[in-house]
């Protein structure tokens, strides 16, 4: 198995709990308020994690791999990384759609490498340095810890609200 094999068995994995952690807020009685709350002032809701992880992974298939244009430009603004979690908060399938398509951004671009080009650093992320392998090591975390923080958000509502 390659590399890049690997490394989309280990995205398939994480997305399946980032779902199922979207799938739970679902189930709430009002799943809007819970993708919107926020555990302390100015900090991110639920929403705002989820939707980061599908922007970034959108930045890195199109302008910071390829200097093209991402499809949610008009999400981007509101979600990639330094951004201010706003209260406009898109629904779960909303959510649940940019997900689905950003990472569909992300396979198909990989599809066209292989392992033999790990270590090609792509125009855009010259000045970083990141080689392929890096964007893919990074993107292996960041999807994980932002479900984490989600994760936590859900259960501080939760114990906020249920007693």
């Amino acid at each position: 198995m390659s590399e890049i094999e690997v490394v989309l068995r280990t995205w398939e994995f994480n997305r399946g709990r980032t779902l199922a952690l979207l799938d739970a807020v679902a189930e709430q009685p009002n799943p809007q308020v819970v993708l919107g709350w926020r555990p302390g002032p100015n900090r991110a809701h639920i929403a705002w994690q989820l939707m980061h992880v599908a922007i970034a992974e959108e930045l890195f298939a199109t302008e910071r791999f390829s200097g093209s244009a991402p499809e949610f430009a008009n999400l981007v603004p509101r979600f990639q990384g330094g951004s201010t979690p706003d209260d406009d908060i898109p629904s779960v399938d909303e959510i649940r759609q940019v997900l689905e398509a950003t990472r569909g951004h992300l396979v198909d671009l990989l599809s066209g490498l292989s392992d033999s080009d790990l270590e090609m650093v792509p125009e855009p992320l010259q000045e970083r340095g990141w080689d392929l392998r890096t964007v893919l090591q990074v993107l292996s975390w960041h999807e994980p810890h932002h479900q984490g923080q989600a994760h936590i958000t859900l259960n501080l509502y939760k114990a906020a609200h249920d007693g």
